[in-house]
């Protein structure tokens, strides 16, 4: 059993990952998750969105609906847009306090890293990062000022 990671979504792909023995069939989970990503407009591909630190392009953007985050990205490589994938859907309908406890531990119960190159490992820990981020300033935002008198 891995520990949980505060996202019931996520704790189900963790899971899924770490009982796969064989790296192909892990590559394979990652990259189906790509194919179903929504592919994300023209207007969110800028700096304001992109993952710092990737060899692909890599973009997030978070949207807060009623306490609640909501995720769209893209990639343009396959392997980053299924990890980039993979973790929309686990922080996805969080609220921003549960999407800032996520712990990047997570990562090593997948088994991804053995099989990821380096840059990709640090590319999928400043997906998360930039993530975290972006629904930090959300929650910022979002929480009521006293009134000007």
């Amino acid at each position: 059993m891995v520990a949980p990671t505060g996202s019931p979504a996520l704790d189900q792909m963790v899971e899924r990952l770490a009982g796969t023995a064989d790296p192909k069939r892990r590559y394979e989970y990652v990259l189906w998750l790509a194919k179903k990503l929504e592919p994300l407009p023209a207007e969110f591909r800028h700096e304001a969105f992109q993952v710092k630190g990737c060899v692909s392009q890599v973009f997030v953007v978070a949207e807060l609906v009623d306490g609640k985050l909501h995720w769209r990205g893209d990639s343009d490589a396959a392997i980053t847009k299924g990890l980039l994938a993979l973790l929309i859907a686990g922080l996805e309908g969080l609220t921003p306090e549960q999407a800032l406890r996520i712990d990047p531990a997570f990562v090593a119960a997948t088994g991804l890293q053995a099989s990821l190159t380096p840059s990709r490992a640090n590319g999928f820990l400043n997906i998360l990062r930039l993530m975290q981020s972006q629904a930090q300033a959300l929650a910022a935002s979002a929480e009521p000022r006293p009134a000007d008198f």
